[in-house]
């Protein structure tokens, strides 16, 4: 019989089959929202709902960076908030290391673990403000 998997292993592997429905191939990444290992939401980087998708339309390029993709984190944190999911409290596995701008709104969200398995564009401004708030970033090997 083969060795089980680990909590970590296991909603990682789901966050990285999230990703797979991501819409902009500039980055695939996938969010998973968990508390007391029972997963709350996902999310994937896509368009807004009912814009169209890179895929479709080309990347809405601005400063280097798609905007028109709303990041695997924030779309988990909006499916909390749109099905009144309390997060507070809860673990984020995410398949990159989250933006500044993605780890403001995790931080203030009461979300206690993110776990990430990627070093992605690492943010000065997140290593020089975690001390500041609750939230941990742990990089899972």
């Amino acid at each position: 019989m083969s060795e089980r998997k680990n909590w970590h292993e296991y909603f990682m592997d789901i966050a990285k089959l999230a990703s797979t429905r991501s819409t902009c191939d500039r980055k695939y990444v996938g969010a998973v929202i968990v508390r007391d290992r029972v997963i709350l939401t996902t999310g994937y980087n896509g368009s807004m709902a009912g814009a169209p998708h890179c895929d479709d339309a080309g990347h809405l390029m601005i400063y280097g960076h798609c905007t028109r993709t709303i990041h695997a984190e924030m779309n988990a944190i909006a499916q909390a908030a749109k099905n009144g999911i309390m997060i507070e409290g809860a673990d984020l596995y995410v398949t990159a290391r989250p933006c500044w701008n993605c780890f403001r709104v995790i931080a203030n969200t009461g979300i206690r673990n993110v776990y990430y398995s990627e070093e992605y564009r690492p943010d000065k401004n997140i290593n020089k403000n975690i001390k500041y708030v609750k939230t941990k970033l742990i990089k899972l090997e």
